[in-house]
């Protein structure tokens, strides 16, 4: 049994350390065999929540200490994840003139909390992941209020918005499964610890299907509209991450801690943009495109940029530098 339990957790950590390729790959399979892939669309939901349960399983009742003791930092994230990236999206329908399909899809995308890849994303950058995890906790328990309002409020121009029907899919892909996942890791903390090295696979397994699905169904309009959605959600996200690292060396934020801030703000929860498109914009089918998109984009620019500040924080503490800087100072 041990045996078998080494293997998944060495399955689990290399599909986590390339899940950027992994979506790619799949999302071409769905692209050209969408017969095998459309299906995973009517379970849009669970495949989330399952996800999200997943979520919660990995955060321990420690983890909530990071908002206490870093509230500088978490407060700070939490901040531009929930201002940057909604005006961003804002910004981009606007100038672009986008549909109102497409305009809604990356509203739908900048108004969501930071998504579980960012986690991953700033444990490969040498980032502070302890930061990273608080800053996700923070935002994905304040996303039944703040999504569907921040919906509500930039994305009316082009359709109508419900904020009610918003706040409750939210909480039921969301909330619901994150506390479940807690509360079951506080009752049975000892049996979840042996098997936490396996636990990343729930997410990455639910992520792909969702984001398979829905470049399955949606294979003709990538066709139509996909480079010119590619081109914002790039747009979108490089802008989040330059906007969150400038923030956090506006206000003096050390290194490790920057880099988590950077990494969580421009790394959105498609997944969750893509199932409130599905649940609650059935009339705006383009709705969906650009979560799935920003779902493979923001996981290639993320693991780029984690290689980059990665190597900047090692020159940075390289000995020849700090001896360096020693010399100049004294």
């Amino acid at each position: 049994m041990s045996r078998l339990l080494h293997t998944l957790e060495k399955i689990a950590s290399l599909l986590t350390k390339y899940i950027g390729l992994i979506i790619i790959c799949f999302s071409v399979l769905a692209f050209f065999w969408r017969d095998g892939f459309a299906w995973t669309t009517t379970y849009t939901s669970v495949f989330l929540g399952v996800a999200m349960f997943g979520m919660g399983l990995t955060i321990h009742m420690g983890d909530f200490k990071v908002v206490f003791t870093r509230p500088k930092e978490v407060i700070l994230g939490f901040i531009a994840q929930y201002t940057l990236m909604p005006v961003i999206a804002w910004l981009l329908a606007t100038a672009f003139h986008l549909p109102a399909d497409l305009a809604l899809g990356v509203i739908l995308v900048g108004c969501c909390p930071g998504g579980t890849a960012s986690n991953v994303i700033t444990y490969i950058a040498g980032g502070d992941v302890a930061l990273s995890v608080g800053m996700t906790i923070a935002s994905t328990l304040a996303a039944p209020l703040m999504t569907p309002l921040l919906v509500y409020l930039l994305a009316g121009a082009w359709v109508e918005v419900s904020f009610f029907s918003m706040v409750i899919s939210v909480v039921k892909v969301v909330l619901i499964p994150v506390l479940l996942g807690i509360f079951l890791r506080w009752i049975i903390g000892r049996q979840i610890e042996k098997i936490s090295g396996i636990l990343p696979l729930i997410s990455v397994v639910s992520i792909v299907m969702i984001i398979s699905g829905i470049v399955a169904v949606n294979a003709e309009k990538i066709l139509t509209s996909g480079f010119a959605v590619l081109g914002i959600v790039m747009l979108h996200n490089l802008a989040g991450m330059g906007l969150g690292l400038g923030a956090s060396r506006l206000f003096r934020v050390e290194y490790t801690k920057a880099t988590a801030i950077a990494i969580e703000v421009g790394m959105q929860n498609s997944g969750l943009a893509i199932t409130l498109a599905t649940a609650n914009f059935a009339a705006n089918p383009f709705a969906t495109l650009p979560g799935a998109i920003f779902s493979v984009w923001h996981n290639i620019s993320g693991s780029v940029f984690a290689s980059i500040r990665r190597n900047g924080y090692h020159q940075e503490n390289a000995p020849e530098t700090r001896s360096v800087l020693s010399e100049t100072s004294s």
